[in-house]
This record gives structure tokens, C-alpha cells and sequence, in this order.
């Protein structure tokens, strides 16, 4: 894999994942990854003829595609109405990458409110339903490590820390689970990204999620902008042999470009 295809690109919402893929194409991504929420891009949209044409244009770039599911979609609802609705979004979300030939669905373990263990064991039951289904149908789970809030907020997203990622991890198959590293959600807890490394290293990483802040709070900054020193964590994947993708989940399209550039550079000819 070339350098700059090691990047994927995060596709906006509001334009279709076709523009995105071919904008993506024609920059030298390897990837794109997106949200299917809303149209133009959630399931009720994508008629066979749309995704036939679809798969052509991956098939000729040489573009692998991901689906990234939302965040505020508490996958560790306990209600049960309400879960059977997340059940159901967590599946159509599998069952459209399989459609649209997607190599993976990334997935979270959801938010509690002081609730941790009962909200815990939900989202790891729900995860872990989840996980033959989407075997059937040929798609890869990825899981992200979340962000913290301040200790006194009312909601917390989990896994928050090195801890509780290694507690959904040890429970979910390695076979078919792989870890999206958030490298921004790692540099607000006080292990920090070499902390993750330290823990996991990076035998089941598949992919290194890149954003900036302030490491006080979480927000999507561009890189440059906050505190991460990304020139030490690109220094540190290396050593530990990391030859994946990265994902730029960022700014505008412009600053993608910009920051992949500099980024490549760390990265050296591939």
C-alpha cells in the first residue's frame, strides 16, 4: 500500500457517498469511510441499480469503504423498546456495507449515566448478538475507543480509558472484532496514546483514527490545533511496526489534503 493510500477519507453527510468516493479517487485516498444516518446515504436509499454502479466505481479506484455507525446511539440502551430500535440500526447498518461491499462497520460501546455496569454488560450483549450476524454477511466489526467527559457530567461514553476498552475487548472475539484506535480520544485520559500502546501495542489495530484537541475535551480539531504531538505517535507506531490505514476525521476537504501531506512526510516513501 502507497502512503498516501494508507489515509481513508471521512465523507460528509449531506453529499452522496458517490461524489465522496470519487473525489476520494481522484485525490489518492485509499478509503473512504462514511455515516449512513440520513439521505442520501441510509439504506431506504440505495435501489440495486445505485449500488451496482456503486461497487463499479470502488472496483475501478481500488477503493475499500467503511461504515462509521453514530455515536449517539446509545448502544448500551437498556429500555427495551428503544433496544430493539438500536438492534435494528446496528443490523441495517451490517446488512447495507454488505450491499455496498464495505470491508467494515465501526461500532461503540455506547454512553452511561452512573449506570456503568448495568450499561456495560447491555452494550456487551448487544455487541456480541451483533457479531455472527455480521460474520454471516462477511462484514468486519471495528470497535473505537470512546472519549471522556468531565467527571461531573450526567453522560459518559465507555469505553473511556485503557481499562475499559481492554474490558470490551477481552470479552468480544479477535477473530471478527478489531480495534479502531482514536488517538484524540486516547489523549483525554491520563494513560494517554502511549498508554493504549503500552496496553494493546497494535497486534488488533485496524486502523488509527487521527484528530486533534486540547486534550481537556472532546472536539474535533485539526490536527496543529490542539496538543497531540502526532510527529511522537507517528514516531511510536513505527517503531512498533504499524503498517495500516489512518483515518482523517476533520475539517474541510482542503485540510485534509494539507494535513495527509505532512503526515505522509512522517510517514516516509511507501
Amino acid at each position: 500500500m502507497s502512503t498516501l493510500r494508507r489515509f481513508s477519507y471521512s465523507a460528509g453527510r449531506d453529499r452522496p457517498l458517490e461524489a465522496s468516493a470519487a473525489w476520494a479517487a481522484e485525490h489518492g485516498f485509499g478509503a473512504v469511510e462514511f455515516n449512513a444516518d440520513l439521505p442520501p446515504n441510509s439504506p431506504d436509499q440505495w435501489e440495486d441499480a445505485r449500488v451496482a454502479a456503486f461497487r463499479k466505481l470502488c472496483a475501478k479506484h481500488r477503493l475499500t469503504v467503511g461504515i462509521h455507525t453514530s455515536s449517539a446511539v446509545n448502544n448500551a440502551e437498556i429500555v427495551p423498546v428503544v433496544g430493539d430500535g438500536i438492534e435494528t440500526y446496528l443490523r441495517q447498518n451490517v446488512e447495507l456495507s454488505a450491499r455496498l461491499g464495505c470491508g467494515h462497520v465501526i461500532v461503540h460501546g455506547g454512553y452511561h449515566f452512573g449506570d456503568h455496569e448495568t450499561r456495560r454488560e447491555a452494550a456487551r450483549r448487544r455487541l456480541e448478538r451483533l457479531v455472527p450476524w455480521a460474520a454471516r454477511l462477511g462484514v468486519a466489526l471495528w470497535f473505537e475507543n470512546h472519549n471522556a467527559e468531565p467527571d461531573l457530567a450526567e453522560i459518559h461514553y465507555q469505553p473511556r480509558d485503557a481499562d475499559e476498552t481492554a474490558w470490551f475487548l477481552d470479552w468480544l472475539p479477535a477473530a471478527t472484532v478489531r480495534w479502531a484506535f482514536n488517538v484524540a480520544h486516547a489523549h483525554l485520559v491520563p494513560e494517554g496514546i502511549d498508554g493504549f500502546l503500552d496496553r494493546f501495542g497494535i497486534g488488533r489495530i485496524a486502523q488509527v483514527r487521527l484528530n486533534d484537541n486540547p486534550g481537556t475535551h472532546e472536539v474535533h480539531l485539526v490536527p496543529g490545533e490542539g496538543t497531540i504531538d502526532f510527529e511522537a505517535v507517528f514516531r511510536r507506531l513505527d517503531r512498533l511496526g504499524y503498517r495500516g490505514p489512518f483515518s482523517l476525521d476533520f475539517g474541510t476537504d482542503e485540510d485534509k489534503l494539507r494535513v495527509r501531506a505532512a503526515f505522509a512526510a512522517l510517514l516516509g516513501p511507501g
